[in-house]
Order: C-alpha cells, then sequence, then structure tokens
C-alpha cells in the first residue's frame, strides 16, 4: 500500500490528466470540469455534508467512502483552480506545532 502523501500525489496527477484530456464521454472529472467551476464547488459541499450524515450515523464504512469522496472532490476543485496539493500540504506543514484557537485568531486580525 502507499503512503497517504503517495496516494494523494497519484489521484491528483490522473485528476490533472483528465482535466486536460476534456473527455467528458469516458472522464467523470472532465464531465464536471465541463460543467464549470460551481457545480464542482456544489458538488464538494454535497459530499462534505454527505460525510457529516455518515459520520452522525455511526457507520465507518460509510463515513470511509464519504471521506474518500471528499478527499477527491478537493482534489477536483484544486485542480480546477490550478493549486496544488503541494501548497496545501505546505500550510499544513507551516501550521504545524500552532494551537488551533491561535492559527484562527491571526486569521481574524
Amino acid at each position: 500500500m502507499r503512503d497517504a502523501v503517495d496516494t494523494l500525489a497519484h489521484l491528483e496527477q490522473t485528476i490533472a490528466d483528465r482535466l486536460r484530456s476534456g473527455d467528458a464521454v469516458s472522464s467523470y472529472v472532465a464531465q464536471l470540469h465541463a460543467r464549470g467551476l460551481p457545480v464542482i464547488a456544489r458538488k464538494l459541499g454535497e459530499e462534505a455534508v454527505e460525510a457529516i450524515v455518515a459520520a452522525l450515523s455511526g457507520q465507518r464504512e460509510e463515513l470511509i467512502g464519504e471521506a474518500a469522496d471528499v478527499l477527491f472532490h478537493l482534489l477536483v476543485l484544486l485542480g480546477e483552480k490550478g493549486v496544488p496539493l503541494s501548497e496545501v500540504l505546505a500550510e499544513l506543514d507551516r501550521r504545524e506545532g500552532t494551537s488551533g484557537i491561535d492559527e484562527k485568531a491571526s486569521r481574524s486580525s
């Protein structure tokens, strides 16, 4: 099994390839791209809500599936906006060791 970063990097590359291909007949990613950013963003939101519902229902397997859907659709959104996963990971690295309370307070000032 790959480590998490390798898995996400591989998925990011697959999504980039499918965004470039534009083959909406055989690619779900290309279909989302063809429908535009609002549809991609809405789909991410829908998947996030489904993950919340799964978490509250107590069904572990359902939560795992929905969490995978959230990560997938987030990577599609990032790809659509040209934001590399490495920049998101760098931001997480930057925040490491900082209290979530302190980090949030620093954004509101």
